[in-house]
């Protein structure tokens, strides 16, 4: 009996390998060779499931995601979710680095940029929805409207990870001003 493959796992297989090597060398770094030899597999199998670099980068966008959705899988609240999303172990500073290499990529690649612009609609609206909720249960003041102030926390989160990856903020530091922020709207 024939084996059965799972080509999506295969294809996923090959997206990890391209995440691993962004994160360690940027986009760069990332060629057929490469990500063959990072996934354990020929050049020839990386081509039979992408045409192109191009068609793997784009289906590696479309997987950054994953080690995000596993930190922030059950946010209680919004504090929870803008701390997750800081690069503060190993996973989370892979997955930053790979998310900034992916976003040079995506100025210039508009399939790439609907990805990024599809998650952080996303992550907006899970921030927003927890702001809300703290809101009905009083502990966020009521002048406060939670979509644009998900905006501002999403865009406070994103500077202080790059400061954090430059080393010029301590995950502790970064930390304490999204405390700092969130006490400022506390009820």
């Amino acid at each position: 009996m024939p084996k059965r493959v799972d080509h999506e796992d295969r294809r996923r297989q090959i997206a990890a390998a391209v995440r691993r090597i962004a994160a360690d060398r940027g986009l760069e770094g990332v060629s057929l060779n490469e990500v063959a030899t990072e996934a354990g597999i020929s050049k020839g199998f990386v081509q039979h499931y992408f045409a192109s670099r191009d068609d793997m980068l784009r289906f590696a966008a479309t997987t950054l995601r994953g080690g995000l959705e596993e930190r922030i899988a059950t946010p209680l609240r919004a504090r929870d979710l803008l701390i997750a999303l800081l690069p503060l172990d190993d996973a989370g500073r892979d997955d930053a680095l790979v998310a900034n290499a992916f976003l040079v990529r995506a100025l210039k690649d508009p399939e790439i940029a609907g990805h990024f612009r599809t998650g952080h609609g996303l992550l907006r609206d899970a921030v927003a929805a927890l702001l809300s909720s703290a809101q009905a249960d009083g502990d966020l003041v009521q002048s406060v409207d939670p979509a644009s102030e998900a905006a501002l926390l999403l865009a406070l989160v994103a500077g202080l990870g790059d400061a954090v990856l430059l080393g010029y903020q301590s995950g502790d530091e970064a930390i304490a001003l999204i405390d700092l922020h969130l006490s400022r709207i506390a009820a």
